[in-house]
C-alpha cells in the first residue's frame, strides 16, 4: 500500500531524514520507534503531504505521491492523527468529527461513519455536544483518532497516541486501534511506548538519527537485546 524509497527531509541546511526505505502492506500495522529527534514525525509528515521531501519517492497504492499536498492526500485515503491531538477547541466534539468529513459528499455514509466512530469511542457520544478544549487529554486523543477516521482513510497516520495520557486510558486506545485495524484500516505508528506498539503491530523500523537501523517482525524486535535496552528499560 505504502512505499518508501530514498526518502531524504530537510529543514533549512539540517538533514532530519536522511534517505530511509520502508513499506506498509494493506491490511498491516507497522511501527516507527526510535528516541525524540530520530525523524519520525517528519517521517509521517513527508508521507502525509504537509512536508516536501529533498530526496526520494512515495508510492501509495501503486501511485506516485511525492509532490501531492495533504488535501488531495486525504481525498486519496490517507489521514493524519498529529501529535498534540490538534484538536478544535472551540467546536463541539460533534462539530469536530464532520471537519474530519470536510472532503467528503456522500452523506448517508458520512453518518454511517460517525455511529462508528461514536461505537470506537462511546465517551464522544456521551459529550458530543460539549466543547472539545474541555476534553480531557484522553477524551481529545479520541476526537483526533474519530476526526481522522471520518475521512474514512484507507491509510491511518498515528503519531504518538499515547502520549501525556494516563495508563488506563492508554489501554483503552490501544484497544480502540486493534479494532480499528480489524475494520480494515491499515496503519503507521509512531509510538515512545515501544513494548505497547510492538505488541499491537506485525512489523517495525528503529529510526535513529534520521536512518532506519533496524526492521524485523514485532515479534523479532521486542525479542532483540538491543530493542529491550534502547526502549523497553530493561
Amino acid at each position: 500500500m505504502l512505499e518508501v524509497r530514498g526518502l531524504g527531509v530537510r529543514y533549512g541546511g539540517i538533514s532530519a531524514v536522511k534517505g530511509i526505505d520502508f513499506e506498509v502492506r494493506q491490511g498491516e500495522l507497522v511501527t516507527l520507534l526510535g528516541a525524540n529527534g530520530a525523524g519520525k514525525t517528519t517521517t509521517l509528515k513527508a508521507v502525509s503531504g504537509l512536508l516536501k521531501p529533498a530526496a526520494g519517492r512515495i508510492r501509495y497504492e501503486g501511485a506516485d505521491i511525492t509532490a501531492q499536498p495533504a488535501h488531495r492526500l486525504v481525498r486519496r485515503g490517507i489521514a493524519l492523527v498529529p501529535e498534540g491531538r490538534g484538536v478544535f477547541g472551540r467546536l463541539t466534539v460533534e462539530e469536530n468529527l464532520a471537519m474530519g468529513a470536510y472532503s467528503r459528499d456522500d452523506r448517508p455514509q458520512i453518518a454511517v461513519d460517525r455511529d462508528r466512530v461514536y461505537q470506537w469511542f462511546p465517551r464522544l457520544e456521551e459529550r458530543r455536544k460539549q466543547l472539545a478544549g474541555t476534553l480531557s487529554g484522553g477524551e481529545q486523543q479520541m476526537l483526533a483518532i474519530g476526526r481522522a477516521l471520518m475521512s474514512h482513510p484507507r491509510l491511518l497516520l498515528l503519531d504518538e497516541p499515547s502520549m501525556g495520557l494516563a495508563p488506563i486510558m492508554v489501554r483503552r486506545i490501544f484497544e480502540t486501534i486493534r479494532a480499528i485495524a480489524a475494520a480494515g484500516v491499515t496503519m503507521l505508528l509512531v509510538e515512545q511506548n515501544a513494548k505497547l506498539a510492538l505488541e499491537v503491530c506485525h512489523r517495525g523500523y528503529v529510526m535513529e538519527s534520521g536512518i532506519i537501523a533496524l526492521s524485523d517482525s514485532a515479534q523479532a524486535l521486542l525479542a532483540n537485546r538491543l530493542v529491550r535496552q534502547a526502549y523497553l528499560g530493561e
